[in-house]
């Protein structure tokens, strides 16, 4: 059915952003389930394959169905904008044990159409025993799956936040939540989003109470927009980051000839490479080169007007 999420006269003043390394672990889950649904994480898919032969993947599978319920306490929202993965895995291992049997049973029983494997059900005998082994599982699953991918990720997910913050700028709150996702629209009150395909005469109404709402970029969230707003969670919407489509293309060799005989070769890449703005270490990265090399460079294409810089 249809969500509504109503602001209430606080909210507005408590939106804010942030990344969590911990939901693109869990949401990475999802292309294993159904890559024919991500196509765009297919060479990420590629690269991680061999690691998966070293997980044991099937309790957090079992607790992540394809149309169903997934427990909250497996990705916490993040304290701040710097909050790590070894502090989100801090907080999975400080959860209630009445929390975890809770969100694992209604994940085992709230799901449609999909079995529950025979052995998921052992995960409801000692809810302590399993919020360690889950938190175990997360980590090495950050390790092998996420973290040699992160700077990556990262920047396309602050990028995405540097954008929507400036839209919130240049436009106000009302723009930045209506630009979301194709199925959130601002009511002037609320946001709306509706299921996928139809509009439901129903709706399910959620009152964030002056919890105000997190808004998250992610990565592997594409192309669904998610809602958590089951306490005693933060409300948050786990939206598609800009610019997935190119997130794992390599990056281009070729450029303009005449741009470089101009500029140089490396300057013409790099120079191209910011059709959309980009930090230095972003740059090094994405180039295979020294950071200090790419700022020499820079500082060159920006005294000769070519590019614009702020400190962020």
């Amino acid at each position: 059915m249809t969500l509504v999420l109503s602001f209430g006269r606080d909210d507005p003043a408590r939106v804010r952003f942030a990344a969590s390394p911990l939901w693109e672990t869990m949401a990475a889950l999802r292309v294993l389930l159904e890559p024919h649904r991500h196509a765009y994480h297919l060479p990420w898919l590629d690269a991680v394959r061999p690691q998966l032969d070293h997980l044991e993947l099937e309790p957090l599978l079992a607790l992540s169905p394809r149309r169903g319920w997934t427990p909250d306490f497996l990705s916490p929202a993040p304290a701040g904008p710097a909050t790590d993965i070894t502090e989100q895995l801090a907080q999975v291992r400080l959860t209630p044990p009445a929390q975890v049997a809770y969100e694992v049973e209604r994940a085992l029983t709230e799901r449609h159409g999909e079995p529950v494997p025979a052995a998921a059900w052992a995960l409801l005998d000692d809810p302590a025993a399993t919020r360690a082994r889950l938190a175990g599982l997360l980590a090495e699953c950050w390790r092998l799956l996420i973290a040699p991918h992160w700077p990556r990720l990262r920047d396309l997910l602050q990028a995405d936040v540097l954008y929507r913050t400036q839209l919130l700028a240049d436009y106000g709150l009302e723009r930045v939540l209506g630009d979301l996702h194709p199925r959130a629209r601002w009511t002037g009150r609320a946001i709306v989003i509706e299921r996928a395909g139809q509009r439901p005469a129903t709706a399910e109404r959620h009152r964030l109470g002056g919890a105000g709402l997190l808004l998250m970029p992610s990565v592997f969230a594409w192309p669904d927009l998610l809602a958590l707003i089951e306490a005693p969670a933060l409300p948050a919407l786990a939206y598609p980051a800009r610019g997935i489509a190119e997130l794992w293309q390599p990056t281009p060799t070729g450029h303009s000839a005449a741009l470089a005989d101009l500029l140089g070769r490396t300057r013409a890449a790099l120079l191209e490479s910011l059709a959309e703005p980009a930090s230095t270490s972003t740059l090094a990265r994405r180039h295979e080169a020294a950071p200090s090399t790419v700022s020499e460079h820079l500082a060159v294409l920006h005294r000769a007007g070519l590019v614009t810089r702020r400190r962020y």
